[in-house]
């Protein structure tokens, strides 16, 4: 009987398609396995089996799989189940969560471009004759795509080849398209064999007395040994001998030294710390027995405790009686920040049992993470960013999502647009798994939830170790302008509080949600500002290199220094970023370090680390950032919070500008006083009347909880009613308008005044393509399912429609 096989390719198409099986393939497949398969004419991708059947398609006639690319399943059935239900509710296709799903490395495709590797020698003799003829193709041609090995090799099965070359070494893949998985190889260096002997080696060191290089290096090699009990790296004992390569090297080709490889496993782990034992306060530990008690009731818990109130410990205690269960663990975080710190505190405890997962790690890291987790072999912890939620888990029995209310948890492009704290919920429940969602300050729909009683909740209200809450002033810089008593953006409050701060050894976080020296360049005499000329943005200026930049597309411009419209040279620079802030601090502060954690300064993997562990060491004294700072960091030196300019959080276009700032300051101020003195935050404000302000300063959550919902209700927005946004996007203004035009119009006939739109967002042009959205809302009583296959109906009626092709339709359901 001929089987077939039902594939899911990484791409936006709404089905599977059905490929055909030879007889040896159909004796070893498995669902979840991976397959190369031909797609189109000439392509060829990786795709993910997730039926094996034996009805023949009707519509097509089925190609075969060329190959199969693993020995066991990569993906679960509980993996394809939840791509399934998340495909579903986000609108999106199969193809595009298993894109989101995998690392990049388990995606071979035809597009894949091969070059030779230029930092190995390529011994000829191991090829066969394919992989000769492809040797040969590349000295000739510096680039080779797939397709054009398929024609030198004149068959289209050729990925095993190609795999065959790399694990050779004898080819490197474009890094940009596919990152070929290797495990981490690394040299390692040893006394040959014929120098163990004493007498041999007293005889060496007396023949290397003319070479007082060589003979540094084999004594080098020698305490190194004693002194770690463990091989010892050629990159170590350079470094240590101050060694050259041709110094070692010249020792190797006297048979002195020997050179041998081991694999190394980039999942860096460590040991835990040794007695530790973890004692809960009378709070914490109340705490602690509740969410058990909303576990037994099969809830979501929620976790509402002030900043500072040792959630942590809680999660701690919950993942020792998962681990104790043999269970795995998941612990989302929002920002790659958060990990630094959390992670040396959970390896303290668990150590190796600790795996990390998220985007900043290379892509081999990622493979290594996702295979641990698929055999549960080391590493039972798993800390992660939202994209951790698609990771082969094969006993999950917690999920943790601490800071559950950041919006960093909500993925917006590529899709799928999933939100992670309600995808885990999910995810949760299809294992049977307890889930936690802690937060100082929850989402109005997580705490709308448990006061409805569908989540437990639990509330700790004090700070750990009875610490006081910092004392909050708002400061009002109209005033301050006014009387001329501020020096630049700093209110002469601040300056005295961060002076009085510093002079007790203690350290100053600055807040300002902006990076960058200033918004914009503007000139006096006829107001022109320095325009991108790809996107409906002013440049900012960007002090560090003297240029102008947009953030939405990346062009850029040297700093002007008259006008570009009239001539002038009355310009100046207007607003202001982190990176001016900086400048400022060092001027009114220059005998003080100066740090700065915004987008331009963490790039790179240890980018964050690297900021944190200072001023944790308390090498910088003053740290300017954005909103990377509110995310749960524990800094126990700091005793003053400056928030530069409260305004620009709350005039923002949104109907959840106001819970946001009020979870950003109170959460930016959480940062101040962990310890046994009281912290203090200074908001600086042009209305320090604020309705939210007002609520910040004194820490009442409830009240604006209870004054947004009524807000929600009355303009119904959630968590009263559901919200799916469609975003038209193309270069064509008037096809544009048409398109959102006829949309909002075939959704208004079904939905009448739930449609909001057709409008153009704050920003309408980014790199030269135009925008304008739609917003669908959904009440409550209303089938989210009938809704959205109606508005699949719509879609359906829209791609039919040929003019407007060249419009795409975004679509992100529960936008926020």
């Amino acid at each position: 009987m001929i089987q077939f096989v039902n594939v899911i390719l990484p791409l936006p198409l709404e089905k599977h398609f059905t490929y055909r099986l030879t007889e040896e393939q159909a004796a070893k497949i498995e669902i979840g396995m991976r397959v190369a398969v031909p797609f189109g004419k000439s392509k060829v991708y990786t795709g993910i089996v997730s039926k094996i059947h034996q009805q023949e398609p009707q519509l097509y006639e089925a190609k075969l799989v060329e190959d199969i690319l693993d020995n066991e399943a990569l993906v679960t059935s509980q993996q394809l189940d939840f791509w399934q239900w998340l495909a579903s509710y986000y609108l999106c296709a199969e193809g595009e969560v298993l894109k989101a799903a995998l690392p990049s490395a388990f995606l071979l495709q035809s597009e894949t471009v091969i070059e030779l590797n230029k930092n190995t020698n390529i011994d000829q003799d191991q090829l066969d004759d394919e992989e000769i003829l492809i040797y040969e193709a590349l000295q000739n041609q510096s680039l080779l795509k797939i397709q054009e090995v398929m024609q030198i090799l004149e068959k289209k099965t050729v990925l095993p080849v190609l795999n065959k070359l790399v694990a050779k070494n004898v080819i490197v893949v474009n890094q940009e398209m596919y990152k070929q998985y290797k495990p981490k190889l690394i040299n390692y260096i040893k006394l040959h064999e014929n120098y163990t002997s004493e007498k041999n080696l007293n005889k060496l060191l007396d023949e290397l007395n003319n070479a007082p290089k060589q003979r540094e290096i084999v004594l080098t090699l020698f305490s190194l040994q004693a002194k770690f009990k463990k091989p010892v790296s050629v990159k170590q004992l350079k470094k240590e001998s101050k060694a050259s390569d041709s110094s070692v090297k010249s020792l190797i080709d006297k048979g002195v030294l020997k050179k041998y490889v081991l694999k190394k496993d980039r999942v860096a782990s460590v040991e835990k710390t040794k007695g530790l034992n973890l004692e809960l306060n009378k709070e914490q530990e109340n705490a602690f027995e509740e969410i058990k008690s909303t576990f037994q009731e099969q809830k979501v818990a929620l976790l509402h405790g002030v900043t500072s109130s040792g959630k942590t410990e809680i999660y701690i205690k919950l993942i020792e009686e998962a681990i104790a269960q043999n269970q795995q663990v998941l612990y989302l975080l929002p920002e790659i920040a958060l990990t630094t710190q959390l992670i040396q505190r959970l390896q303290k405890h668990f150590g190796k049992q600790v795996l990390v997962y998220h985007s900043k790690y290379s892509v081999n890291e990622r493979v290594e993470v996702y295979r641990h987790v698929l055999h549960q072999s080391e590493g039972k912890i798993v800390i992660g960013a939202r994209s951790s939620i698609f990771l082969p888990f094969q006993n999950l029995g917690l999920i943790i999502v601490d800071e559950s209310h950041e919006t960093t948890f909500k993925q917006f492009d590529p899709a799928p647009r999933y939100q992670a704290r309600d995808a885990a919920v999910v995810l949760a429940k299809n294992f049977g798994a307890k889930i936690v969602l802690g937060s100082a300050t929850p989402s109005i729909e997580s705490y709308y939830n448990a006061k409805q009683h569908k989540y437990g909740k639990t509330t700790i209200k004090k700070r750990f170790g009875n610490v006081l809450p910092p004392k909050m002033e708002l400061v009002d810089i109209k005033e301050k302008y006014r009387k001329k008593r501020m020096t630049g953006h700093f209110s002469d409050t601040l300056i005295k509080a961060m002076q009085e701060t510093l002079e007790d050894g203690k350290q100053v976080i600055l807040f300002q949600n902006r990076r960058g020296f200033s918004p914009i360049l503007e000139c006096h005499t006829c107001g022109h500002a320095p325009q991108c000329p790809n996107c409906d943005v002013s440049l900012n200026y960007h002090k560090h290199n003297n240029s102008l930049r947009c953030h939405y597309c990346g062009y850029h411009i040297a700093m002007q220094l008259k006008c570009m419209a009239c001539g002038s040279k009355e310009v100046s620079t207007k607003g202001f970023g982190t990176e001016q802030i900086e400048t400022e601090v060092n001027a009114i502060f220059p005998e003080k370090k100066t740090g700065r954690m915004d987008l331009d300064s963490t790039r790179g993997k240890y980018g964050f680390e690297k900021i944190i562990t200072a001023f944790e060491q308390q090498s910088i004294d003053i740290l300017v950032g954005t909103q990377m700072l509110t995310k749960g960091l524990d800094f126990r030196n700091v005793d003053l919070v400056g928030v530069m300019n409260a305004d620009s959080l709350l005039n923002f276009p949104d109907f959840r500008a106001h819970e946001r700032s009020f979870q950003l300051l109170l959460q930016v101020a959480g940062r101040a006083g962990r310890t046994k003195k009281q912290g203090k935050v200074l908001i600086q404000t042009y209305n320090p009347y604020h309705q939210i302000l007002q609520q910040v300063s004194m820490q009442k959550y409830e009240e604006m909880f209870e004054e947004q919902l009524q807000e929600r209700l009355n303009f119904k927005y959630p968590p009263f009613y559901r919200l799916i946004k469609f975003t038209f996007k193309g270069r064509d203004y008037n096809t544009l308008n048409e398109a959102s035009a006829w949309f909002s119009k075939a959704l208004r006939n079904v939905f009448k005044e739930m449609v909001l739109g057709p409008e153009f967002p704050p920003v309408a042009r980014i790199r030269n393509e135009y925008y304008k959205n739609v917003i669908l809302k959904i009440p409550q009583k209303q089938s989210l399912a009938k809704t959205k296959q109606f508005v699949q109906k719509i879609l359906s009626s829209y791609d039919a429609v040929a003019q407007f092709r060249k419009i795409r339709v975004i679509i992100n359901v529960d936008p926020y």
